[in-house]
């Protein structure tokens, strides 16, 4: 089955977490927010609960988002759920959130590897293939979520990301397509500590292969601007209803 994720104009609005003005993150309440707002991709975050369940949670811990100093790995999926978020919202499973939004594409960073197996079956069980990204900030990882969910498009591992900005530095399209690895997207923030990722050069190396930049995690207009004027093809943002706005002005 062909990907029809990148399907659509660019610029794109991925909404970080949802949109959680006036709901808690990465629930269905924020993800319904973000879709009602315009956005056409919601940015999430997969952990392992303690019965191998893919859970939709960016901590290891529910300290920040719960106030419980015990870790996500640690509860079911039956006791995640029924954690109290704030506005009624628990903690969804990926296989809930694909459900709730079948029209909705799903960009879903894979955050250790026990949640690969309950990705992997919650993309199949719902038939979500053609709609999701699925990433990892190990590149390791990232290759095998490719092959074990064909049909989905995956973006570079953060030790592709330094390989193809090398690459793009020395303007070596075969270096940057090994770098890139069959990866259809670089998902990077704008800087690393010293080193800039985000580059005019990098841009137009990536779009020389086929490839899409997105940038994260963009909240400022200003910021958004400048960062279209360089060309990257998605902003990742706390804010997809600013970002709209921005990209709506522009067109």
């Amino acid at each position: 089955m062909a990907s029809d994720y990148f399907d659509g104009a660019v610029p794109r609005v991925l909404a970080h977490r949802g949109l959680a003005l006036d709901a808690p993150e990465n629930t269905l309440l924020a993800f319904a927010a973000a879709i009602s707002a315009g956005a056409g991709y919601l940015e999430t975050d997969v952990r392992a609960t303690h019965d191998g369940a893919a859970v939709i949670a960016h901590d290891a811990s529910l300290s920040r988002v719960a106030g419980r100093d015990v870790a996500v790995g640690q509860l079911t999926m039956a006791e995640l759920r029924r954690i109290d978020l704030g506005h009624g919202q628990g903690f969804p499973s990926l296989e809930d959130a694909l459900d709730a939004f079948p029209d909705g594409r799903f960009n879903i960073d894979v955050k250790d590897e026990r949640s690969v197996d309950g990705t992997v079956s919650a993309i199949a069980r719902t038939g979500a293939a053609s709609r999701v990204l699925v990433t990892s900030f190990s590149e390791r990882r990232r290759r095998r979520l490719a092959r074990l969910v064909p049909g989905a498009v995956t973006s570079v591992g953060a030790a592709g990301v330094l390989a193809f900005r090398a690459a793009a530095s020395l303007r070596s399209s075969s270096l940057a397509a090994r770098a890139l690895h069959g990866a259809r997207a670089l998902q990077i923030p704008e800087r690393t500590g010293p080193i800039r990722l985000v580059t005019r050069r990098l841009v137009d190396a990536a779009h020389a292969l086929g490839a899409e930049v997105h940038v994260w995690t963009v909240n400022e207009a200003d910021d958004m601007v400048r960062l279209l004027d360089l060309g990257v093809d998605g902003i990742v943002t706390d804010r997809a209803d600013i970002a709209l706005r921005v990209i709506a002005g522009r067109s």
